[in-house]
């Protein structure tokens, strides 16, 4: 039987995952992080981006986090988002509208305070693109 480790995604408004996994694979702001047992202790600042777990019995899933903070500890590892949904959970069609709306803001020469804004908007809308993307590979 494979390590594990204790796993909990928590959002603003709920806990969307609590249980053991063998690998968790996010990105930081430094890069993508591959977190396994017995990782060294963490805490870093999370970009919008997919949210890979191994669950105990081998079987994958994939969430959505807005950003926010992975914290690693000895027994267990947490996952504060600001957003976090389950890939499955996405509106495909308003993740894809948001993009494109953000892409043309940014092609319209906006101001650089709304600059800042819109990008923030296409990074996320690609994040969730992506995990919805990853979801449906592991289907």
């Amino acid at each position: 039987m494979a390590m594990t480790v204790h796993c909990d995604i928590v959002s603003a408004e709920e806990k969307i995952f609590e249980g053991l996994v063998e690998t968790i694979v996010c990105e930081g702001e430094q890069g993508e992080l591959g977190i396994k047992p017995k990782h060294a202790p963490l805490l870093t600042r999370l970009n919008p981006a997919p949210v890979k777990l191994t669950l105990q019995n081998g079987k994958e899933e994939v969430y959505y986090v807005s950003g926010g903070f992975l914290e690693v500890q000895p027994e267990v590892v947490t996952i504060l988002a600001d957003t976090a949904l389950r890939a499955n959970d996405i509106d495909e069609a308003a993740a894809e509208k948001a993009k494109q709306d953000a892409e043309q803001a940014i092609a319209d020469k906006m101001a650089e305070a709304e600059f800042a804004q819109v990008a923030a908007d296409l990074a996320r809308a690609a994040a969730q693109l992506r995990t919805l993307r990853e979801f449906k590979r592991k289907k």
